[in-house]
Protein backbone atom coordinates (compact mmCIF):
# COMPACT_ATOMS: atom_id res chain seq x y z
CA UNK A 1 0.00 0.00 0.00
CA UNK A 2 1.08 3.63 -1.13
CA UNK A 3 2.12 5.21 2.78
CA UNK A 4 -0.10 7.76 3.88
CA UNK A 5 -2.85 7.26 1.25
CA UNK A 6 -6.19 7.34 2.61
CA UNK A 7 -7.20 3.76 1.88
CA UNK A 8 -11.28 2.61 1.85
CA UNK A 9 -13.36 -0.75 1.05
CA UNK A 10 -16.34 1.00 -0.32
CA UNK A 11 -19.40 0.16 -1.21
CA UNK A 12 -18.08 -1.72 -4.29
CA UNK A 13 -14.57 -1.80 -4.33
CA UNK A 14 -11.12 -0.75 -2.41
CA UNK A 15 -10.69 2.75 -3.43
CA UNK A 16 -6.90 4.89 -3.16
CA UNK A 17 -7.35 8.62 -2.06
CA UNK A 18 -5.69 10.36 -5.12
CA UNK A 19 -2.27 11.53 -4.38
CA UNK A 20 -1.88 14.34 -6.90
CA UNK A 21 1.33 13.18 -8.69
CA UNK A 22 1.40 15.24 -11.46
CA UNK A 23 0.57 18.41 -9.55
CA UNK A 24 3.73 17.43 -6.81
CA UNK A 25 5.94 16.92 -9.94
CA UNK A 26 4.68 20.00 -11.71
CA UNK A 27 5.66 22.16 -8.26
CA UNK A 28 9.01 20.61 -7.84
CA UNK A 29 9.91 21.56 -11.06
CA UNK A 30 8.95 25.15 -10.39
CA UNK A 31 6.03 25.26 -13.24
CA UNK A 32 3.00 25.24 -10.57
CA UNK A 33 2.70 27.25 -7.52
CA UNK A 34 1.67 25.12 -4.22
CA UNK A 35 -0.07 26.43 -1.21
CA UNK A 36 -1.91 23.81 0.75
CA UNK A 37 -2.16 22.74 4.50
CA UNK A 38 -3.08 18.79 3.74
CA UNK A 39 -2.33 15.38 5.64
CA UNK A 40 -1.79 12.16 4.76
CA UNK A 41 -0.32 11.94 0.92
CA UNK A 42 -1.77 15.24 -0.69
CA UNK A 43 0.44 17.51 -2.06
CA UNK A 44 1.20 20.43 0.99
CA UNK A 45 3.81 23.31 1.64
CA UNK A 46 2.63 22.55 5.01
CA UNK A 47 1.58 19.04 6.53
CA UNK A 48 -1.32 19.73 8.85
CA UNK A 49 -0.36 18.23 12.19
CA UNK A 50 -2.28 15.66 14.41
CA UNK A 51 -5.13 17.13 16.03
CA UNK A 52 -5.12 20.22 13.80
CA UNK A 53 -8.63 20.70 11.46
CA UNK A 54 -9.03 16.75 11.63
CA UNK A 55 -11.71 16.22 9.02
CA UNK A 56 -9.92 18.70 6.82
CA UNK A 57 -8.16 16.41 4.14
CA UNK A 58 -6.15 18.73 1.92
CA UNK A 59 -7.16 23.33 1.54
CA UNK A 60 -5.34 24.85 -0.67
CA UNK A 61 -4.46 26.45 -4.65
CA UNK A 62 -2.60 26.42 -7.53
CA UNK A 63 -0.98 29.28 -9.04
CA UNK A 64 -0.16 28.28 -13.11
CA UNK A 65 1.25 31.11 -14.97
CA UNK A 66 0.75 29.60 -17.96
CA UNK A 67 -0.30 26.65 -20.11
CA UNK A 68 1.34 23.37 -18.80
CA UNK A 69 1.82 19.69 -19.48
CA UNK A 70 0.23 17.74 -16.95
CA UNK A 71 -3.55 17.70 -15.38
CA UNK A 72 -5.34 15.52 -12.52
CA UNK A 73 -6.34 12.30 -14.01
CA UNK A 74 -9.63 10.45 -12.98
CA UNK A 75 -9.44 9.72 -9.71
CA UNK A 76 -11.35 10.13 -6.56
CA UNK A 77 -11.06 11.56 -3.00
CA UNK A 78 -12.51 10.77 0.55
CA UNK A 79 -14.31 13.22 1.23
CA UNK A 80 -16.74 16.36 -0.14
CA UNK A 81 -14.65 18.60 -2.98
CA UNK A 82 -15.35 21.93 -3.56
CA UNK A 83 -12.91 23.98 -6.13
CA UNK A 84 -13.22 27.66 -6.91
CA UNK A 85 -11.44 29.21 -10.15
CA UNK A 86 -10.65 32.55 -9.24
CA UNK A 87 -8.34 33.05 -12.64
CA UNK A 88 -8.46 32.05 -16.08
CA UNK A 89 -10.00 28.65 -17.14
CA UNK A 90 -9.40 24.85 -17.01
CA UNK A 91 -11.07 21.94 -18.54
CA UNK A 92 -13.16 19.65 -15.85
CA UNK A 93 -15.14 16.43 -15.78
CA UNK A 94 -17.04 14.45 -13.45
CA UNK A 95 -18.16 10.62 -15.14
CA UNK A 96 -18.48 11.55 -18.19
CA UNK A 97 -19.64 14.93 -18.03
CA UNK A 98 -17.07 18.15 -19.42
CA UNK A 99 -16.89 21.21 -18.68
CA UNK A 100 -14.85 24.39 -19.35
CA UNK A 101 -14.17 26.12 -15.80
CA UNK A 102 -14.34 30.10 -16.22
CA UNK A 103 -12.90 32.48 -13.52
CA UNK A 104 -15.63 32.52 -10.71
CA UNK A 105 -17.23 28.75 -10.83
CA UNK A 106 -16.98 26.55 -8.25
CA UNK A 107 -17.17 22.55 -8.70
CA UNK A 108 -18.54 19.69 -6.25
CA UNK A 109 -17.80 16.45 -6.08
CA UNK A 110 -19.10 13.50 -3.78
CA UNK A 111 -17.11 11.61 -1.68
CA UNK A 112 -14.97 9.03 -4.01
CA UNK A 113 -17.14 10.56 -6.96
CA UNK A 114 -14.80 10.30 -10.36
CA UNK A 115 -13.57 13.35 -11.65
CA UNK A 116 -10.77 15.06 -13.69
CA UNK A 117 -8.69 18.14 -14.16
CA UNK A 118 -7.20 19.18 -17.27
CA UNK A 119 -7.86 17.95 -20.53
CA UNK A 120 -5.28 16.02 -20.13
CA UNK A 121 -3.15 19.26 -19.77
CA UNK A 122 -3.74 22.30 -17.61
CA UNK A 123 -4.64 25.63 -18.98
CA UNK A 124 -2.99 28.97 -17.08
CA UNK A 125 -5.25 29.06 -13.97
CA UNK A 126 -5.35 29.93 -10.20
CA UNK A 127 -7.82 26.72 -8.72
CA UNK A 128 -8.58 26.46 -4.78
CA UNK A 129 -10.23 23.49 -3.01
CA UNK A 130 -11.32 22.52 0.03
CA UNK A 131 -11.61 18.76 0.74
CA UNK A 132 -13.81 17.85 3.68
CA UNK A 133 -13.64 14.26 5.07
CA UNK A 134 -17.67 13.36 6.26
CA UNK A 135 -17.22 9.66 6.85
CA UNK A 136 -18.45 8.72 3.80
CA UNK A 137 -17.75 5.00 2.92
CA UNK A 138 -21.03 3.91 0.95
CA UNK A 139 -23.94 5.69 -0.68
CA UNK A 140 -26.27 5.01 2.08
CA UNK A 141 -24.66 6.00 4.65
CA UNK A 142 -25.05 9.11 7.27
CA UNK A 143 -22.86 12.02 6.36
CA UNK A 144 -21.07 13.18 9.73
CA UNK A 145 -20.10 17.13 9.42
CA UNK A 146 -17.35 18.26 11.82
CA UNK A 147 -18.39 19.10 15.16
CA UNK A 148 -16.92 22.99 15.03
CA UNK A 149 -18.36 23.56 11.17
CA UNK A 150 -20.84 25.99 13.03
CA UNK A 151 -23.91 25.53 10.69
CA UNK A 152 -27.06 24.72 12.50
CA UNK A 153 -28.92 21.41 12.36
CA UNK A 154 -31.36 22.86 9.93
CA UNK A 155 -28.61 24.02 8.05
CA UNK A 156 -26.53 21.03 8.40
CA UNK A 157 -29.72 18.45 7.34
CA UNK A 158 -30.75 20.82 3.85
CA UNK A 159 -26.49 21.09 2.98
CA UNK A 160 -26.11 17.30 3.23
CA UNK A 161 -28.77 17.14 0.99
CA UNK A 162 -28.25 19.53 -1.40
CA UNK A 163 -24.76 17.95 -1.69
CA UNK A 164 -25.56 14.03 -1.45
CA UNK A 165 -28.24 14.04 -3.70
CA UNK A 166 -26.93 16.77 -6.55
CA UNK A 167 -26.02 15.52 -9.94
CA UNK A 168 -25.20 18.91 -11.04
CA UNK A 169 -21.28 19.23 -10.58
CA UNK A 170 -20.64 22.74 -11.65
CA UNK A 171 -21.96 26.25 -10.36
CA UNK A 172 -21.70 29.80 -11.07
CA UNK A 173 -19.95 30.71 -7.71
CA UNK A 174 -20.49 34.25 -6.03
CA UNK A 175 -18.82 37.25 -3.87
CA UNK A 176 -19.27 34.91 -0.88
CA UNK A 177 -17.77 32.12 -1.67
CA UNK A 178 -15.16 33.55 -3.86
CA UNK A 179 -13.80 35.27 -0.75
CA UNK A 180 -14.13 32.62 1.59
CA UNK A 181 -11.66 31.07 -0.63
CA UNK A 182 -9.21 34.16 -1.24
CA UNK A 183 -9.07 34.60 2.67
CA UNK A 184 -8.23 30.61 3.38
CA UNK A 185 -5.80 31.50 0.09
CA UNK A 186 -3.91 34.53 2.57
CA UNK A 187 -4.06 32.04 5.67
CA UNK A 188 -2.39 29.35 3.81
CA UNK A 189 0.33 31.99 2.51
CA UNK A 190 1.53 32.71 6.04
CA UNK A 191 2.25 28.48 6.25
CA UNK A 192 1.13 28.25 10.17
CA UNK A 193 -1.63 26.01 10.57
CA UNK A 194 -1.66 25.40 14.44
CA UNK A 195 -1.66 29.56 15.12
CA UNK A 196 -4.63 29.80 12.01
CA UNK A 197 -7.03 26.70 13.03
CA UNK A 198 -9.69 29.03 14.68
CA UNK A 199 -9.78 31.06 11.38
CA UNK A 200 -9.63 28.44 9.04
CA UNK A 201 -12.14 26.77 10.82
CA UNK A 202 -14.39 30.23 10.55
CA UNK A 203 -13.77 30.51 7.16
CA UNK A 204 -14.61 27.11 6.15
CA UNK A 205 -18.15 26.76 8.35
CA UNK A 206 -18.86 30.33 6.37
CA UNK A 207 -18.02 28.63 2.87
CA UNK A 208 -20.43 26.32 3.62
CA UNK A 209 -23.13 28.31 4.94
CA UNK A 210 -22.70 30.44 1.57
CA UNK A 211 -22.48 27.43 -0.27
CA UNK A 212 -26.02 26.29 1.35
CA UNK A 213 -27.32 29.64 0.69
CA UNK A 214 -26.50 29.68 -3.46
CA UNK A 215 -27.79 26.48 -3.94
CA UNK A 216 -31.10 26.71 -1.76
CA UNK A 217 -31.89 29.86 -3.90
CA UNK A 218 -31.07 27.25 -7.31
CA UNK A 219 -33.43 24.82 -6.42
CA UNK A 220 -31.28 21.89 -7.97
CA UNK A 221 -33.18 18.88 -8.79
CA UNK A 222 -32.86 15.98 -6.61
CA UNK A 223 -32.36 12.46 -6.70
CA UNK A 224 -32.86 10.52 -4.00
CA UNK A 225 -31.61 7.46 -5.67
CA UNK A 226 -27.83 8.45 -5.44
CA UNK A 227 -28.32 7.83 -1.57
CA UNK A 228 -30.22 4.54 -1.88
CA UNK A 229 -29.37 1.13 -0.35
CA UNK A 230 -30.24 -0.21 -4.09
CA UNK A 231 -27.68 1.88 -5.39
CA UNK A 232 -25.16 0.86 -2.93
CA UNK A 233 -26.14 -2.83 -4.14
CA UNK A 234 -25.87 -1.83 -7.96
CA UNK A 235 -22.79 0.22 -7.54
CA UNK A 236 -21.30 -3.40 -5.90
CA UNK A 237 -23.11 -5.41 -8.35
CA UNK A 238 -21.54 -3.70 -11.47
CA UNK A 239 -17.90 -3.78 -10.31
CA UNK A 240 -17.98 -7.40 -9.00
CA UNK A 241 -16.77 -8.62 -12.53
CA UNK A 242 -13.30 -6.95 -11.62
CA UNK A 243 -13.02 -8.88 -8.24
CA UNK A 244 -13.90 -12.61 -9.06
CA UNK A 245 -10.96 -13.94 -8.00
CA UNK A 246 -11.77 -12.84 -4.34
CA UNK A 247 -13.02 -15.28 -2.29
CA UNK A 248 -16.59 -14.38 -2.07
CA UNK A 249 -19.30 -15.19 0.21
CA UNK A 250 -23.35 -13.89 0.42
CA UNK A 251 -22.25 -12.61 3.88
CA UNK A 252 -18.79 -11.57 2.39
CA UNK A 253 -21.19 -9.52 -0.64
CA UNK A 254 -23.85 -8.15 2.21
CA UNK A 255 -21.17 -6.77 4.54
CA UNK A 256 -19.22 -5.38 1.28
CA UNK A 257 -22.58 -3.54 0.97
CA UNK A 258 -23.36 -2.74 4.51
CA UNK A 259 -26.51 -5.12 4.65
CA UNK A 260 -27.69 -7.71 5.89
CA UNK A 261 -27.75 -11.08 3.89
CA UNK A 262 -31.47 -11.01 3.62
CA UNK A 263 -31.59 -7.64 2.53
CA UNK A 264 -28.48 -7.88 -0.07
CA UNK A 265 -30.74 -10.84 -1.43
CA UNK A 266 -33.67 -9.23 -1.96
CA UNK A 267 -32.29 -6.22 -3.83
CA UNK A 268 -29.89 -8.65 -5.63
CA UNK A 269 -32.35 -10.22 -7.46
CA UNK A 270 -34.55 -7.22 -7.93
CA UNK A 271 -31.47 -6.27 -9.88
CA UNK A 272 -30.38 -9.00 -11.83
CA UNK A 273 -33.39 -11.49 -11.03
CA UNK A 274 -30.86 -13.52 -9.65
CA UNK A 275 -29.53 -14.99 -6.54
CA UNK A 276 -26.31 -13.39 -4.91
CA UNK A 277 -24.70 -16.89 -5.59
CA UNK A 278 -26.40 -17.83 -9.12
CA UNK A 279 -25.32 -13.82 -11.01
CA UNK A 280 -21.79 -14.70 -9.03
CA UNK A 281 -21.33 -17.82 -11.06
CA UNK A 282 -22.54 -16.25 -14.33
CA UNK A 283 -20.20 -13.89 -14.36
CA UNK A 284 -17.09 -16.20 -13.33
CA UNK A 285 -18.08 -18.75 -16.09
CA UNK A 286 -18.46 -16.23 -18.43
CA UNK A 287 -15.21 -14.51 -17.46
CA UNK A 288 -13.83 -17.87 -17.85
CA UNK A 289 -15.40 -18.44 -21.64
CA UNK A 290 -13.47 -15.17 -22.53
CA UNK A 291 -9.84 -16.58 -20.88
CA UNK A 292 -10.15 -19.56 -22.63
CA UNK A 293 -11.02 -18.18 -26.01
CA UNK A 294 -8.80 -15.26 -26.10
CA UNK A 295 -5.51 -16.59 -23.79
CA UNK A 296 -4.37 -20.17 -24.82
CA UNK A 297 -1.38 -19.71 -22.72
CA UNK A 298 -3.65 -20.19 -19.64
CA UNK A 299 -3.80 -23.69 -18.68
CA UNK A 300 -7.36 -24.63 -17.30
CA UNK A 301 -6.43 -24.24 -13.60
CA UNK A 302 -4.90 -20.89 -13.91
CA UNK A 303 -8.37 -19.64 -15.85
CA UNK A 304 -10.10 -21.45 -12.69
CA UNK A 305 -8.30 -19.36 -10.16
CA UNK A 306 -8.26 -16.25 -12.15
CA UNK A 307 -11.92 -16.64 -12.25
CA UNK A 308 -12.34 -17.55 -8.38
CA UNK A 309 -12.97 -21.34 -8.39
CA UNK A 310 -11.26 -23.33 -5.80
CA UNK A 311 -10.21 -26.33 -7.84
CA UNK A 312 -10.44 -27.06 -11.12
CA UNK A 313 -12.65 -29.72 -10.55
CA UNK A 314 -15.64 -27.62 -9.09
CA UNK A 315 -14.54 -25.34 -12.21
CA UNK A 316 -15.16 -28.15 -14.16
CA UNK A 317 -18.18 -29.08 -12.76
CA UNK A 318 -19.64 -25.20 -12.98
CA UNK A 319 -18.69 -24.78 -16.41
CA UNK A 320 -20.32 -28.02 -18.08
CA UNK A 321 -23.15 -27.10 -15.73
CA UNK A 322 -23.80 -23.91 -17.80
CA UNK A 323 -22.19 -24.55 -21.18
CA UNK A 324 -22.71 -27.72 -21.78
CA UNK A 325 -18.87 -28.61 -22.19
CA UNK A 326 -15.79 -28.48 -20.28
CA UNK A 327 -13.50 -26.00 -20.39
CA UNK A 328 -11.22 -28.05 -22.71
CA UNK A 329 -13.83 -28.92 -25.07
CA UNK A 330 -15.31 -25.41 -25.12
CA UNK A 331 -11.44 -23.73 -25.25
CA UNK A 332 -11.15 -26.45 -28.71
CA UNK A 333 -14.84 -25.77 -30.10
CA UNK A 334 -14.13 -22.17 -29.91
CA UNK A 335 -10.32 -22.21 -31.41
CA UNK A 336 -9.35 -18.72 -29.87
CA UNK A 337 -12.31 -17.14 -31.15
CA UNK A 338 -14.40 -15.14 -28.04
CA UNK A 339 -17.52 -16.73 -27.44
CA UNK A 340 -20.87 -15.00 -28.25
CA UNK A 341 -22.18 -13.09 -25.52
Amino acid sequence: MRSGVAVFRSDHELYHADTCEPLKRAVEQGETQLRAFARGAYPASVPLPDGVLREVRSVGYWDAPHDQAWGLDWHRNEGIEITYVSKGNVAFAVEQQEYELRAGDITITRPWQLHRVGDPDITACTLHWLILDVGVRRPNQEWRWPSWLGLSERDLGDLTVLLSRNEQPVWPGNGEVGGCFERLGELLRQGRPEESESRVRLLIGELFVALTELLRRAEPELDSSLTSTERTVRMFLSSLERRLDEPWTLDAMARACGLGRSRFSHYCQQITNSTPAEYLSYLRIRRAQELLSSRPELSVTEVALDCGFGTSQYFATAFRKHTGNSPTEYRLVTNGARPER
